[in-house]
């Protein structure tokens, strides 16, 4: 679960000197500024992974600084990732500087001094930040180094995967077992190593586990992007990521369903979402299958029934009545608002 704290909860008086309390016992000790200290604004939240930590955080224009001094006071000996979710930053460490805009990364080492402005604009500025212990990254500190202070682009490859992963961690986080997000700090662990590893152009030096999780991550996103796609086949899996047909029915038969067997998964996933909304009611359910590529319409009904134990029809009623009965008690609480 995501443990919540807010500067709501603190005088405003006291605001600015609890986030830095906050900041320096969830990271690592830091020197804080701020334009706006006399009208702060700040959450945070930390969700526990097993091998790693995650945390969020929203706030104000800050300027921080770690010296010498604070690193002998406090250091965790971490390479912390942050992707920036919202506003704008500055960072230098080490020889490195990046500007950096909402979806960009940037790592930073607890043992170094570094130097940050973090320009909210309008509102707060929002950030996650991996805390990864030094010895749980499978890469020398010499390929590490020159990779501090600088941006890392999430637009594509694993670097895209790694923030949509974050992002999704922010989501649903709490929605998950201890067991599950145990399993989930692995994979933060495995995702980043492979994110650094590429752009320090160290990917062979990965052990081979790790390497094979990371393709496996690149292969389910390709497969989501591609759904709609009915040329979406093992063959055109392989090929796009340079692999054989063989090698990737090796790396499904690890889980727990074959490569064709996901695909048909997902697909039905998405008819799924899209009978149960609202704006989609008065198109056909054998279109809305087409879109996901069940060309049969008798073959689809099926394959939903035995899926999720209801037809098609039956469940697109059943969610439109789930609907509207959440939309009476929303208007019902609305009133009764109002009227108190």
């Amino acid at each position: 679960m995501w443990t919540k704290l807010s500067a709501d909860t603190v005088p405003e008086a006291e605001r600015f000197d609890w986030f830095n309390d906050v900041v320096s016992n969830s990271l690592m000790p830091l020197a804080l500024a701020s334009e706006r200290s006399a009208e702060f604004q700040a959450d945070a939240a930390v969700l526990d992974l097993g091998a790693v930590q995650v945390s969020s955080f929203e706030y104000s224009h800050v300027r921080s600084r770690r010296t010498p001094a604070l690193i002998r006071r406090g250091d965790p000996e971490q390479y912390q990732l942050s992707l920036l979710t919202r506003g704008r930053m500055w960072m230098s460490q080490c020889g490195g500087e990046a500007e950096l805009a909402p979806g960009d990364m940037i790592l930073w080492d607890t043992s170094h001094p570094f130097e940050a402005d973090c320009r909210p604009g309008n509102g707060t500025l929002g950030a996650l930040v991996v805390q990864l212990p030094r010895t749980a990254l499978p890469l020398r500190a010499g390929r590490i180094d020159p990779l501090l202070g600088r941006r890392i682009g999430a637009e594509s490859g694993m670097a895209a995967i790694l923030a949509q992963f974050l992002t999704s961690l922010g989501t649903h986080g709490s929605e998950c077992s201890p067991q599950e997000l145990r399993r989930l700090g692995t994979v933060a662990v495995e995702l980043s190593a492979a994110v650094l590893a590429q752009r320090a152009d160290a990917y062979g030096e990965l052990p081979a586990e790790a390497r094979t999780r990371a393709l496996r991550e690149r292969i389910d996103v390709f497969i989501e992007h591609h759904l709609g796609d009915p040329e979406l086949t093992p063959g055109l899996i392989a090929a796009a990521h340079g692999i054989s047909v063989r090698r990737l029915y090796l790396l499904f038969r690890e889980g727990s369903e074959s490569v064709s067997a996901t695909v048909r998964r997902r697909r039905l996933e998405r008819c799924r979402d899209d009978l149960a909304r609202p704006e989609l009611a008065g198109r056909p359910v054998h279109d809305i299958a087409a879109r996901w590529c069940f060309g049969n319409a008798a073959a689809f009904s099926r394959a939903f029934r035995e899926a999720y134990g209801i037809s098609p029809t039956e469940f697109r009623r059943a969610a439109a009545r789930a609907e509207q009965t959440k939309q009476t008690r929303q208007t019902s609480r609305s009133r009764q608002a109002r009227q108190s």
